[in-house]
This record gives structure tokens, C-alpha cells and sequence, in this order.
């Protein structure tokens, strides 16, 4: 089958396009997809690089992505409620950059959803309310959303804002027009990020999700009010602000008391998520901006692309 591989970590170069990979076969649990569509992740290029081995360990030769959309090729023994034929969207446990993938967590595709969109949304999606979840934001909070044109930002955004929540988010200013229109109140990067926060949420903010990393724990961590002096009980007060601040950009989180998140969450949850989403975005409720479709045998310029950080939206592989 055609697909991408690569058998050392490295840069865009150690990646490698084939014809001749050998096709999967699905064990008991799971199914066999024929990919239509890609969705390209920063974790791809940063599992290229052995960056992220602690939640994603590598085995070689590996076939790099997450999510995909595509058809039931075949079923593993004991799989119900699924047949040769259905359309489904979710998470490959063998890659996805393929012609074909194994999976376990999937659901079905809504009708009219496109294949890109479809591959667009698992790991936003679920990244977006793991985030939500952990921070435990709910209706009448403020939350400060880094990174918040990105495509788990603007997920997070929508979700966020569905729920109640007054969203202040960061991005270029070429994006503030994008964010409006998703509800959220806008603010740009760079020096002086606190204050202007601050200026958008006079009544503080009640949690901080960092989607982007580039160095903005301390701002968090100032928005949270938990930096300063203090006694024990002080001490403890500012404990339980940082646990109100969680990214999945800034390897650092740990030198900073902060939770890093990057793991799956329980299967059935992601499961519901990912159904909850795919139905929103085919009901236009839930919106993923597409940067460009691009054939599998691009994969190391997507990633480059990916790797700039000047692409906005989702980029997505066609086997």
C-alpha cells in the first residue's frame, strides 16, 4: 500500500514515501479503514523529531498522524455495530499518513460532511474538551485562550463559548476578525499580554488554556494571581489557581507547577466527543477552517508547513 515512514528521528528528511508499505491487518476490537482523508497535527512533526516520546512512544519503522476519515475495509473478531462500507472518522493506532489504517476509536460519518472536514476533527476536538474538562470551566467563567486561531483553539473557542463562557483568546492581529465571528474577544501576542487581558476581562480570569506555548506560563501564572509572598495558606491559594491553567504546547509545565495535557482520554468519553463534534460540524454549529488538501507523497512539506506555525487552519494528506 502506498504510505509515509521513516526509521530514525530527524527533520522532514527522514520521512519517506512508498508504494510497497505492507497493507495492516485488524485484531480482535478492531477495523481496517481505507484513509480518504488526513488531518496533519504539530504532534506528528514533533514525534518525528522524539520530542513527545513520553506520551507517544515510537516504534520503527513508524507511519506518522493521528486522525483520519475513510471507509470499513475490514472487521477485527468480535467488532459490532460496525460493517464493510461505513464511513467513519477517528484514531488510527497504526498511522494514518496510508492507504490503509487500523483503528479502534471511531464513529460514524453524518452525511454531507466532507472527508477533509471529517479528519479535522478528532484531535482538535478531543484536545479542545480535555482542556474544558480539566479546567472545569463552566457557564459566567472567563477564560484566556493562548493560541486561539489555531485549529484546537478555535475548537476550544467554539465549545467554550457554547457553554456560557466569555472567551478572551490571543492571535495575530490578521485573525481578531476570525475570532470575533466565533464568539471570542481577541487580543494580540507579544509584549504586554497581561495588561491587555486584563483590559478585556477586568474581572479577572478564571482559567488560562494554553494552546500555543512560545513562553506564556508566567503571563498564566500572573493572569491567575499566583505568583507573590505568602503563607501556607497563601501558598496553597496559589496551588489551586495554576491547577486552573493547562497547555499542550509548552514542554516546560512542570518546571512551572502547570499541567501539561497530551494524552487520550477514556476511550468511551472520546468516543461521544467525537460523535457530539461530527454531528456539530455537519449541522454547522462547529466549524474547522481548512488551510490546504494536499496528495500523501507531500507529507514532508506539510509537516514543514505545519512546523512554520504560518499556516492557518487545518491541513490535510489525500492517500
Amino acid at each position: 500500500m502506498e504510505a509515509i515512514v521513516y526509521e530514525e528521528f530527524g527533520g522532514p528528511e527522514v520521512l519517506r514515501h512508498t508504494a510497497g508499505a505492507a497493507v495492516p491487518e485488524p485484531g480482535p476490537g478492531e477495523v481496517r479503514v481505507k484513509v480518504a482523508a488526513v488531518g496533519v497535527n504539530p504532534v506528528d512533526w514533533k514525534r518525528r523529531y522524539g520530542w513527545v516520546e513520553e506520551f507517544y512512544p515510537t516504534t520503527f519503522p513508524a507511519v506518522p498522524g493521528l486522525e483520519f476519515a475513510g471507509t470499513v475495509d475490514r472487521l477485527g473478531e468480535g467488532v459490532t455495530g460496525l460493517a464493510v462500507g461505513d464511513e467513519v472518522l477517528g484514531w488510527t493506532k497504526t498511522g494514518a499518513y496510508a492507504e490503509y489504517a487500523i483503528a479502534d476509536i471511531i464513529v460514524p460519518k453524518p452525511a454531507g460532511l466532507s472527508w477533509e472536514t471529517a479528519a479535522s476533527l478528532p484531535v482538535a476536538g478531543e484536545t479542545a474538551q480535555r482542556v474544558l474538562d480539566l479546567l472545569g470551566v463552566r457557564a459566567g467563567e472567563t477564560l484566556f485562550l493562548h493560541g486561539a486561531a489555531g485549529v484546537v483553539g478555535s475548537v476550544g473557542v467554539q465549545l467554550a463559548v457554547a457553554a456560557g463562557v466569555t472567551v478572551v483568546g490571543s492571535a495575530s492581529e490578521s485573525n481578531h476578525a476570525y475570532l470575533r465571528e466565533l464568539g471570542a474577544i481577541p487580543v494580540a501576542y507579544g509584549e504586554g499580554l497581561a495588561d491587555r487581558v486584563r483590559a478585556a476581562a477586568p474581572d479577572g480570569v478564571d482559567a488560562v488554556f494554553d494552546a500555543a506555548g512560545h513562553g506564556v506560563l508566567p503571563v498564566a501564572i500572573e493572569l491567575r494571581g499566583g505568583g507573590g509572598p505568602g503563607g501556607e495558606a497563601a501558598g496553597k491559594e496559589r496551588k489551586q489557581r495554576k491547577e486552573r491553567i493547562v497547555t499542550i504546547a509548552d514542554v516546560d509545565a512542570e518546571k512551572y507547577g502547570i499541567v501539561f495535557s497530551g494524552s487520550l482520554g477514556d476511550p468511551e468519553a472520546v468516543r461521544a466527543g467525537l460523535t457530539a463534534h461530527a454531528r456539530g460540524a455537519a449541522a454547522g454549529t462547529l466549524a474547522v477552517r481548512l488551510a490546504d488538501t494536499l496528495p500523501l507523497k507531500e507529507a514532508a512539506r506539510v509537516q514543514e508547513l505545519s512546523e512554520s506555525g504560518h499556516v492557518r487552519g487545518k491541513l490535510i494528506l489525500i492517500p
